[in-house]
């Protein structure tokens, strides 16, 4: 059997304002590394052997990470770092708060700027300061590669070709892995994983912090997917992510 553990970064300081953060490199807040010293107790308790890990360029996503490898006694495990397991790109929504900007323009048009399948949020302009070609950690990256902004579909477009020739194939040859990545970017593996319609993956919400399992067939057939925890706990924080557009 092969297990692959998706676990959404610990709460950010813009999770924690209600702010779209996108690809800005935010900290974790303290409860985010709460989180994360929870969710690495929790898959040592649960007796997971990682053989491999792969994140994000992302400190929210990498600190998560070493955090559970450090609760988990492994930090020497090899760690792989992409830009394809970034976050969505929010364009010139990052750094909004949601509310503020859902009272502006209306809750239904940011609803479909946050969740919608395929319309983006409006880009950033090329000389914006946020834009990633101004940051070198995508020094490599091409200019078709570098997003201003992005919907879902163009997250899967950058995320599921990495699974298949890179996460995928150590899965099948390590057994265990651990992927610290965000909630659009693993959302966009999940819908690939599960098969999933663009209407079901829209209503679906990955809480922080919350380790979600996925246990394969040794031919890489999936056999169940599962978040480990409280049940009703876990629904009430994927309902709390679901309304951060409501006011409080």
């Amino acid at each position: 059997m092969k297990r692959l553990v998706l676990l959404r970064h610990g709460q950010s300081q813009w999770n924690k304002e209600n702010r779209f953060t996108g690809w800005t490199d935010v900290p974790l807040s303290e409860e985010g590394v709460k989180e994360a010293v929870r969710a690495g107790q929790t898959l040592k308790e649960n007796g997971f052997n990682f053989h491999f890990t792969y994140t994000s360029y992302l400190k929210r996503a990498i600190k998560t990470l070493w955090i559970v490898l450090e609760e988990m006694d492994v930090m020497w495990l090899p760690v792989r770092k992409s830009w394809r397991l970034n976050e969505k790109h929010y364009g010139m929504l990052q750094g909004l708060n949601k509310t503020e900007t859902a009272e502006k323009y209306g809750a239904d048009k940011v609803q479909l700027w946050r969740r919608s399948f395929d319309v983006p949020p409006q880009p950033l302009a090329a000389d914006d300061e946020r834009n990633p070609k101004f940051d070198p950690r995508y020094a490599e990256l091409t200019p078709d590669e570098i997003p201003l902004t992005e919907s879902l579909k163009e997250v899967i477009e950058r995320f599921i070709p990495y699974w298949d020739n890179e996460i995928k194939p150590t899965l099948k040859e390590k057994n265990e892995v651990l992927v610290s990545a965000h909630g659009n970017s693993l959302r966009a593996l999940v819908m690939h994983l599960k098969n999933m319609s663009k209407e079901d993956i829209l209503k679906f919400n990955i809480p922080t912090g919350i380790p979600y399992v996925f246990e394969f067939d040794d031919n890489m057939n999936l056999l169940k997917d599962y978040f480990i925890g409280d049940p009703e706990e876990i629904k009430k924080l994927m309902d709390q992510v679901a309304n951060q557009i409501k006011k409080k």
